[in-house]
């Protein structure tokens, strides 16, 4: 990638396109662990000039927590610059599953609170597995409270975030969102967001695309135990991947690197979040992300033939 540079791309608002792809630093385990390195990983994270992703209940709300203590510690300049970067999301109730217009301008209070800030550049709405996609689109619904916050000047832009693409396209055919992310369906292995990519890019929305890897079988390659989308990964797909992973081999280039390439060069893809563990995984993924993969790669890939996908999301197409 050495006719993009991935650092600095700080993006304050959801300015319109055309806009190179960029990292997204992703938080959903900050602040689970020991609280002096999760606030050594924040620092990283806010100096690095990269856009980063949380959510209201990462870690149980210690994600903005830590992220929320680490700005305090910045410069005044600094501080402003890096909370200009962080996107979150409002969640459903973690003890009742409440997800109505209320619960999502409580969400977002508790948010902004957590991170000690005033407004944020983009909020989504997180995997609303607990309501109907009719009744969050109805008046009092959670949308209703999404809109009413853009409205207000909380959040500059609002997005529906979440996995299954079906599910996702129905919200972002309400022409209600300025942007979408859509979670393990743009990968090496599994390309079936490609067309609620394309359909929310013609709609001027912005595009983006989080785990990349999906789950350590493409960050790690095809282990015994290795996990694509949240479950192990079968033999037929291990297999697969092996192949893969040969290919990327005899060309020089490691298997992330090119699982990462796939995203970050994606016509249909604004901007890739991947998960940051540490300083150290900041500075892998960096690296990662500069790699440039021989074009006789993807015709080896091709070859392949289509990866053994686990991911069905046929049962996302009603309104359920």
């Amino acid at each position: 990638m050495t006719d993009r540079s991935i650092r600095d791309e700080g993006i304050p608002t959801m300015t319109p396109r055309p806009l190179p792809p960029v990292l997204v630093l992703g938080t959903s385990g900050l602040g689970s662990g020991d609280e002096d390195a999760a606030l050594e990983t924040a620092l990283s994270l806010l100096r690095s000039g990269l856009l980063i992703d949380t959510s209201h209940n990462y870690s149980g709300g210690a994600s903005e927590r830590t992220l929320g203590v680490a700005l305090a510690t910045l410069a005044p300049n600094e501080r402003s610059s890096a909370a200009a970067r962080i996107l979150t999301k409002v969640d459903r109730d973690p003890e009742t599953g409440r997800f109505d217009a209320d619960r999502v301008l409580r969400s977002a209070e508790e948010s902004l609170g957590r991170l000690g800030v005033d407004a944020v550049p983009l909020l989504h709405l997180h995997d609303p597995y607990v309501v109907t996609v009719r009744d969050a689109l109805a008046p009092g619904g959670a949308v209703s409270g999404l809109v009413r916050l853009r409205e207000e000047g909380v959040a500059a832009s609002i997005g529906i975030a979440a996995g299954p693409a079906p599910l996702v396209q129905r919200y972002v055919d309400s022409g209600l969102f300025d942007a979408v992310l859509c979670h393990n369906r743009y990968t090496l292995v599994d390309r079936s967001a490609a067309p609620l990519f394309e359909d929310a890019r013609r709609r001027g929305m912005r595009v983006f695309n989080a785990a990349p890897f999906g789950g350590d079988l493409l960050a790690r390659g095809p282990r015994p135990g290795a996990r694509y989308h949240y479950r192990s990964a079968s033999d037929e797909l291990r297999g697969w991947t092996a192949g893969a992973e040969a290919v990327c081999l005899r060309h020089g280039v490691s298997l992330p690197a090119v699982a990462l390439t796939i995203s970050l060069h994606a016509d249909v893809v604004d901007a890739t979040v991947v998960g940051v563990s540490s300083p150290a995984r900041l500075e892998a993924l960096l690296g990662l992300a500069d790699t440039t993969i021989p074009e006789a790669v993807w015709a080896e890939l091709d070859a392949l033939g289509p990866a053994p996908s686990p991911i069905d999301d046929s049962r996302y197409g009603d309104d359920a």
